[in-house]
């Protein structure tokens, strides 16, 4: 009868004197250590157990070694900065927006102190959380009151639950959105209690097909702007400013979902069509509906404004509970929202818009200094600069194109999918396109702080033969 390779495993103890793990006990912790060093153990008894042929037991120095790299691995967040070169400015899966260094360090004040959240300094009573930022919102969108909430999606649910629960909100057939993650309209109305009424049909809706469907039942009046997608060809929608004559009329508030949320006018970044906040109150909108992370270039966040009765109704309702968010946002929002005062001080210092107001030439310029310093490094046989387009992303404005420049990668012996795994997974992680067998390293979303990083990045990789 052959022995039970079993007996063969080393005890706990064996492994906490070996030494990879030694150190790691005083440096971690002893509990961590011992706990991981139980869960190989496991692992091993069970390959054992289950293997259809005899197997070599890995020896003590090899199995402490695997515990060492198991600690290693969990020790490292899984959320961690990434060097953004897929050309994406609004990516969603990346965080969209970065933010001003003025909101980082507003935010990081807060966190590491106790902060005013709910306190009126001035009076010693308590405050509404959204107080923090609403004379800034009423100030740059002339709205006569503000919320903010955990993101859009939440602050259309709110509002409709608010304002509609149980009785009919009218929305354009062709308005029906669907975004990331799922996200329907049509969903977000039913489960907020509100009835939908569609109208017109996908391509056309005109002014009459509102007020025909208008009735006792009717709460509001909804606009929403289709930012990730484009009906063109034979297509009619109503302006804003009719509606909001139709909602005069029959005395129905109007809400304007603008989705992105613009403070300033983006054709002067080259970009048509998206609603501006401040031009849709100015419009008549009774209720304007954005994101605070998107054209923004703040945090995440929803964000209500409109009219002061509406609103204080909306922030009334048990879900707003729900919904708020915390001093790190508001801080955060607070001090990206300073920043729009100046219009000309926000070009610069807010991320996105620095990003977009960046020229081609520049561009061109970075990535004929980088291209020969990456084809320099070990994995990499050619660099080239090459021009090429990109878009925004974050469902906002998506058929139109912004011009850039890349830094194309051939890789010298392994494959362009396994050069971006390495590089995705590497520290700084970096993250590109694959197209054509190449690489793009794409720097319209790249920003210059970081070119040295991302140099870095593929160094840190070494000899082909080194990668995983």
């Amino acid at each position: 009868m052959s022995p039970n390779p079993l007996r063969n495993l080393p005890s706990v103890h064996e492994l906490l004197e070996s030494p990879p793990l030694k150190g790691l006990v005083d440096r971690i912790s002893h509990n961590a250590v011992v706990s991981t060093a139980r869960t190989v153990l496991d692992e091993m008894r069970r390959e054992v157990q289950t293997a259809a042929t005899e197997m070599t037991l890995p020896s003590v120095a090899d199995l402490a070694e695997r515990i060492a790299r198991r600690i290693a691995e969990s020790e490292t967040p899984a959320l961690r900065p990434v060097i953004n070169a897929t050309g994406i400015l609004l990516h969603t899966g990346l965080g969209r927006a970065p933010l001003a260094e003025e909101a980082i360090a507003e935010a990081a004040a807060v966190a590491r102190d106790y902060a005013s959240l709910e306190l009126d300094l001035s009076t010693g009573r308590r405050s509404r959380r959204s107080a923090a930022v609403e004379n800034l919102l009423r100030e740059l969108t002339g709205a006569e009151a503000a919320l903010v909430v955990n993101n859009n999606a939440g602050a259309t649910m709110l509002t409709l639950a608010a304002l509609a629960a149980g009785r009919e909100v009218i929305v354009s057939r062709g308005q029906l959105i669907e975004i990331g993650g799922s996200y329907r309209l049509p969903e977000v109305m039913a489960a907020s209690g509100a009835v939908l009424r569609e109208v017109g049909s996908t391509n056309k809706t005109r002014l009459d097909d509102y007020t025909r469907a208008i009735g006792d039942q009717t709460a509001a009046l909804m606009l929403v702007h289709p930012s990730n997608y484009v009906v063109m060809g034979f297509a009619e929608s109503v302006p804003l400013a009719e509606l909001v004559d139709a909602g005069r009329r029959h005395k129905l508030p109007v809400i304007h979902d603008i989705g992105s949320g613009a403070l300033l006018d983006f054709s002067q970044f080259g970009f048509r069509g998206e609603p501006v906040a401040g031009e849709s109150i100015k419009a008549g909108a009774d209720l304007v509906l954005f994101s605070g992370d998107k054209l923004l270039g703040g945090p995440q966040c929803g964000i209500v404004i409109g009219r002061k009765a509406l609103v204080e109704k909306i922030e009334q309702h048990p879900m707003a509970r729900a919904l708020r968010v915390g001093k790190l946002t508001l801080a955060a929002l607070g001090a990206t929202l300073r920043l729009y005062r100046d219009p000309e001080k926000a070009r610069l210092t807010v991320p996105l818009l620095h990003l977009l107001c960046t020229s081609a030439d520049n561009l061109k310029n970075r990535a004929e200094r980088l291209a020969p310093q990456a084809a320099a490094t070990p994995a990499v046989a050619e660099a080239k600069a090459v021009a090429d387009v990109t878009y925004l992303g974050g469902g906002s404005l998506p058929t139109q194109e912004l011009p850039t420049w890349c830094v194309a990668l051939q890789p010298r012996t392994i494959s362009v999918d396994r050069l971006a795994t390495a590089l995705r997974t590497g520290t700084p992680s970096l993250v590109g396109r694959v197209r054509q067998d190449r690489l793009l390293l794409d720097l319209r979303s790249v920003l210059p702080r970081q070119d040295t990083q991302l140099i870095a990045a593929l160094e840190a990789l070494g000899k082909p033969a080194d990668l995983p």
